[in-house]
């Protein structure tokens, strides 16, 4: 498939997710209400499709473009397929300034604990612009990316062991497993704007992304400013990582597996295959919870469950698939 018609079904694809998650749910809406909902967004079928379904329909197109976009720049950024947004800690960091802020009882202040991700996931971001400026081998930057993440998580380990309650224990163990229950508009504004600058960054960055999938050698004869290029690049996976962090809380599996649903389809080329991540991140988010929605249980699934529980099966038949082919 061509990179145009893979956009263009990607498009259509996370077009049909959406109207599905806005149309269905727990509340089974007749045709008739569909039709009220649709004309008369201050009627009670309005008020669920419009203030409540839509919302997270939007919210996890975002935080799943976010974090598809973010996995796409940190494998062409490290040249490492099994690079994603937490490799580098960025999620780990979101997550401790998000755990802080709950147990502080901020949670209770609209915004607080999306700010406190947000300046979290910067801490860790300037860490790592900083190693990175000093430092260019991608090994040795996913080694710092690590312990920046060991020691992030034993933090926010720290922060459980040492929470004053145990229902300020739980909110942050509910944040942590991720979740676009009970969005609003609001959420998605949290999380659209630094989309589009990290979408930015990353386009302006892609010559370098395609340089450096040629090697090292390459790269360094190639004319191009590499170490700004590379800055841009780690930017801009970190301001998305950190804007879905503060969305949607962590969710893994996503950055991972989404660029290499499409990865075949452009070839393999760095720059080509950011767009097709993110909206295969959207598509890939969007569908998941309106599967955990739909899911008959007791209790409503953490996004972020889900997505482990379908996606490691999905990756693992990628993974198979690839070997065969390496094989041949």
């Amino acid at each position: 498939m061509r990179r145009p018609g893979l956009i263009v079904g990607l498009a259509m694809g996370v077009v049909a997710a959406a109207v599905l998650a806005v149309l269905l749910g727990e509340t089974l809406l007749t045709p008739g209400q569909w039709l009220q909902g649709l004309t008369d967004p201050a009627s009670g079928p309005g008020e669920v499709l419009w203030a409540v379904r839509a919302p997270r329909a939007v919210c996890a197109l975002m935080v799943g473009a976010a974090l598809g976009l973010a996995g796409a720049v940190m494998q062409g950024l490290l040249r490492n397929p099994l690079a994603d947004p937490g490799v580098l800690g960025v999620s780990a960091t979101a997550a401790l300034g998000a755990a802080l802020a709950i147990v502080a009882g901020a949670a209770a202040l609209p915004g607080a604990v999306e700010v406190s991700a947000l300046v979290g996931a910067g801490g860790g971001g300037l860490l790592l612009v900083g190693f990175a400026a000093r430092v260019r081998q991608p090994e040795a930057l996913i080694l710092f990316g690590v312990a920046l993440s060991s020691f992030a998580g034993a933090l926010t380990a720290l922060v459980f062991n040492l929470s004053p309650s145990p229902i300020a224990t739980a909110e942050v163990m509910s944040w942590l497993l991720g979740s676009v229950q009970n969005r609003s508009w609001i959420d998605v504004l949290w999380v659209a704007p630094p989309l589009a600058l990290s979408a930015l960054l990353a386009t302006l960055a892609a010559p370098g992304l395609r340089m450096l999938s040629l090697g090292e050698e390459t790269a360094a004869t190639s004319g191009l400013p590499m170490t700004r290029l590379r800055l841009l690049a780690l930017i801009a996976a970190t301001v998305a990582t950190g804007a879905a962090v503060a969305a949607a809380g962590v969710i893994g599996f996503v950055g991972l597996a989404a660029p290499h649903l499409v990865r075949a389809a452009v070839r393999g080329d760095p720059g080509r295959i950011l767009l097709p991540s993110a909206l295969a991140g959207g598509l890939m988010l969007v569908s998941a919870d309106l599967l955990a929605r739909m899911t008959p249980t007791d209790q409503e699934l953490k996004l972020g469950v889900f997505t482990a529980l379908v996606g490691a099966p999905l990756f693992a038949l990628i993974a198979w698939r690839a070997a065969r082919e390496w094989r041949l």
